[in-house]
């Protein structure tokens, strides 16, 4: 006690405001306790992010093949088969030998 008689009121009132922003910093609502919480929560939330990303991409990539595939099969079904679709008329034009 004797120390802090000796210590002018200015030193202690600066003493007093540092203290208070240490224990706001720490103990506070948006103090680092808190802050690393939302780093955890945000962590998740992108893993989940990228994950639901890449099963994004994988249906778009399936969907992508199932419409080129059907397409192919049918450009297939037309030049081999001679198939046509109900409004249309079929035309060969075979090349001079």
């Amino acid at each position: 006690m004797n120390l802090l008689r000796r210590l002018p009121w200015s030193t202690l009132a600066l003493l007093a405001v540092l203290l208070l922003v240490q224990a706001q910093l720490w103990l506070g609502n948006s103090g680092k306790p808190y802050t690393m919480k939302l780093q955890l929560e945000l962590d998740k939330q992108t893993a989940l992010n990228d994950q639901a990303r890449a099963r994004n991409e994988q249906l778009v990539a399936e969907v992508r093949d199932l419409r080129e595939g059907l397409e192919m099969v049918e450009e297939r079904a037309r030049w081999e088969l001679g198939m046509v679709k109900p409004d249309e008329i079929l035309v060969q034009v075979a090349r001079p030998r």
